[in-house]
């Protein structure tokens, strides 16, 4: 697989953004980019393991390291939520 290079993980181009329905201390979370998605992973993620959630911090680092493209990180995001029962919200801009 060809390597696509290191991105700018804080540029929101090109990303759907996302809001989590977090529960506890933080209710919502807004996912706008790469950097969103390794803090809500990192530090909001109500739990540190199961299988969707490993994978989607794999694909975060990759997509930031430009392994594979941001969609990747945002499509494990949302399989992870599901894991843990977030319910995740479209964001239209």
């Amino acid at each position: 697989m060809p390597r696509l290079g290191l991105v700018d993980w804080r540029r929101s181009d090109d990303f759907a953004p996302l809001m989590l329905l977090m529960s506890g201390q933080e209710k919502s979370r807004l996912v706008r980019s790469l950097s969103d998605v390794a803090k809500a992973l990192i530090v909001a993620w109500p739990t540190d393991d199961g299988k969707e959630y490993v994978e989607a911090v794999k694909s975060c680092l990759d997509a930031i390291h430009g392994n594979v493209p941001a969609k990747a990180a945002h499509a494990a995001l949302i399989r992870a939520a599901d894991e843990a029962g977030i319910p995740v919200i479209a964001v239209v801009h």
